[in-house]
């Protein structure tokens, strides 16, 4: 499925969605403010952003009410997309794949969402004790009762432990090719930035080969590649990058270089370009059939991600980048 089915028409080519998942949940909580949140939704709206992407457990729920609000003044401007299969708890985070659980999610979501259908429905993950077959046939049922237009699916986790030798997205491709078999997949979402490139080794070239949409989550590697993130500076123990093995001072330190290649190719498209940009050009520039989702929390962020559509790398950006060095992290020492 390419942009003219996962994100309606106006989506287009060269468009770039709008992650809210920062506004709600994983990112610093001291940062949170729903009036903001709301401004920052409307601006990329009016940015020319269609594709708004949020999930049931980012809040918990809160989120999806957020949207709501939105939703309930510009349903016609948006494609919305949002995600099953994950509960949060306490200190936990645990998979619920069970078929009466995704349609009572559904239902509970499309209440808070405000709407009667959801244009793409994400399993976020997979239950393992649940054959994923039958997760995604009660997804299915929601198409045929006109809850949800089209299905989706998250790549696995970003570093889930596999078989020496094996390559990073083997099983969420083992977990595709199983339920292609009961309802054709609409869209992957998975990881993919500059600093996080392994989607373009088999899982990019499986969804362009079969037409499926790939919505790049952290194109901007978790705020690192726009540039405005200081080493050594710390996150509030809520941040989920407190915990990322990029995200020590350290790390963060060592993989600079990849911020001041990103910052001298947009020194050469003008001083108003930014490293955000180049990294979301960059991101846009792997197929046609690619939609960066970027967070943002306030509304000039908004502004300036959707503004990264209209950015055109050269033969020598692309060089350049593709020479910079790979993103280090704790688990390489």
């Amino acid at each position: 499925m390419d942009r003219r089915t996962i994100g309606a028409a106006a989506l287009g080519v060269g468009a770039i969605g709008l992650g809210c998942m920062t506004m709600s949940w994983g990112y610093t909580g001291s940062q949170r403010r729903g009036d903001r949140s709301l401004r920052t939704v409307h601006a990329a709206l009016d940015a020319g952003v269609t594709l708004l992407d949020t999930a049931d457990m980012y809040g918990p729920f809160t989120n999806e009410l957020l949207l709501g609000r939105v939703l309930k003044e510009r349903r016609a401007d948006v494609f919305v997309s949002t995600k099953v299969g994950l509960l949060v708890g306490d200190q936990h985070i645990v998979a619920n794949g069970r078929p009466g659980y995704v349609r009572r999610a559904c239902d509970a979501s499309l209440r808070r969402l405000g709407t009667d259908v959801i244009d793409l429905y994400q399993l976020h993950r997979a239950d393992p004790e649940v054959p994923v077959e039958e997760t995604w046939g009660a997804m299915a049922e929601l198409v045929s009762a006109g809850k949800v237009r089209a299905l989706g699916l998250c790549a696995v986790g970003a570093r889930a432990s596999r078989r020496p030798g094996a390559g990073r997205h083997d099983g969420t491709i083992r977990q595709l090719e199983r339920i292609q078999q009961v309802f054709p997949v609409s869209a992957v979402q998975a990881e993919l930035s500059v600093w996080s490139p392994e989607a373009l080794d088999a899982l990019l070239p499986w969804c362009e080969a079969r037409g499926v949409g790939f919505l790049a989550a952290m194109p901007l590697g978790s705020g690192f590649l726009t540039g405005t993130l200081t080493p050594g500076e710390g996150f509030e123990p809520d941040d989920l990058r407190a915990r990322h093995p990029r995200f020590t001072a350290e790390m963060m330190a060592a993989n600079q270089p990849l911020v001041a290649g990103l910052r001298r190719v947009a020194e050469r498209h003008g001083p108003d370009t930014t490293p955000a940009q180049v990294a979301l050009a960059w991101a846009l520039e792997r197929g046609r059939h690619v939609v960066p989702v970027p967070g943002a929390k306030r509304e000039h962020w908004a502004v300036e991600n959707a503004a990264a559509a209209r950015l055109e790398l050269t033969a020598r950006d692309a060089a350049e980048i593709a020479a910079l060095p790979p993103a280090r992290g704790s688990w390489d020492q």
